[in-house]
């Protein structure tokens, strides 16, 4: 999409200009790190690229560079180099949609709101119609919007880096109650995306763990907390024993027999966790 065809580039009073009612990122703090930073570039370099702005029927709304705007009004600036368009409500949503998305600047979330808001509270398209304005595919999209499914904090260590988007939509078909556990064990052991889907096969539709756990039965969910956790062990196991048909034949069918040993151990101990289950409940 191009942002600056059949644009007017002028400086504008700052005090002229508004945010857009229409945000597609999270505002800055004014003690925000970011923000220090962009203003200490500008101070130095200037503004490299001007900020790109609608008429109003008085003054002016931004469409893209709402941080770059906001460092130069802290700067004090009296006028801010502009690209002036004449764009609807939608087209300035997906001229500050694709900026963002060019510049790399937005979070997976921050992009799933905006995708979300494009397509079903304003209304403006499917999935595939704002893929198609943004230049990512219908996965792409769709992948994206699968995040806001997950809790609260699930969604804060995607945005910290702590769980990555491949990771985070492992969790999305996972039953709410075992979503925390998962992402604790991933994290914590930085686990591939294999080892997540065997982690995820072991836990069947059927298992005593797919419950809802009551709020009131914490012991019941310690049981439940256990049996996850060996089958997380198993899994590990298993690609132990996988690693070990590369390493020294000397050695290997040793190993192999020790890991196998182990797994019948954990297999026990999962047994009893379910019997321990049943006779307590």
């Amino acid at each position: 999409m191009e942002i600056i065809d059949n644009s007017i580039v002028e400086p504008i009073e700052i005090r002229m200009i508004r945010p857009s009612k229409l945000l597609v990122r999270y505002a800055l703090s004014t003690n925000s790190p970011e923000l220090a930073n962009l203003k200490s570039s500008i101070r130095e370099h200037g503004l490299l690229q001007p900020i790109v702005i609608r008429p109003l029927d008085h003054g002016f709304e931004i469409v893209a560079g709402h941080r770059r705007f906001s460092a130069c009004r802290s700067l004090r600036w009296r006028f801010i180099p502009c690209k002036i368009r004449d764009l609807s409500d939608k087209h300035a949503y997906e001229i500050q949609l694709t900026e963002n998305i060019q510049r790399k600047s937005m979070d997976p979330i921050e992009e799933a709101e905006a995708y979300q808001k494009y397509v079903n509270e304003y209304g403006w398209g499917g999935v595939s119609d704002l893929g198609q304005k943004i230049g990512k595919s219908e996965e792409y999209v769709s992948h994206r919007m699968q995040l806001l499914k997950l809790p609260n904090d699930v969604r804060e260590k995607i945005v910290h880096r702590d769980l990555s988007v491949s990771q985070a939509l492992e969790l999305t078909n996972i039953d709410s109650s075992l979503k925390s556990e998962f992402v604790d064990e991933i994290v914590n052991n930085k686990l591939t995306i294999k080892q997540i889907r065997v982690m995820k096969k072991n836990i069947t539709p059927k298992s005593d763990l797919c419950t809802s756990v009551s709020h009131k039965n914490k012991s019941i969910n310690l049981v439940k907390k256990s049996n996850l956790a060996l089958k997380i062990t198993l899994s590990r196991i298993d690609d132990l024993v996988e690693d070990a048909h590369g390493i020294d034949p000397k050695q290997r069918v040793e190993m192999i027999k020790f890991l196998m040993g182990l797994r019948l151990k954990i297999h026990s101990m999962i047994d009893d966790t379910i019997k321990f289950k049943k006779n307590y409940s």
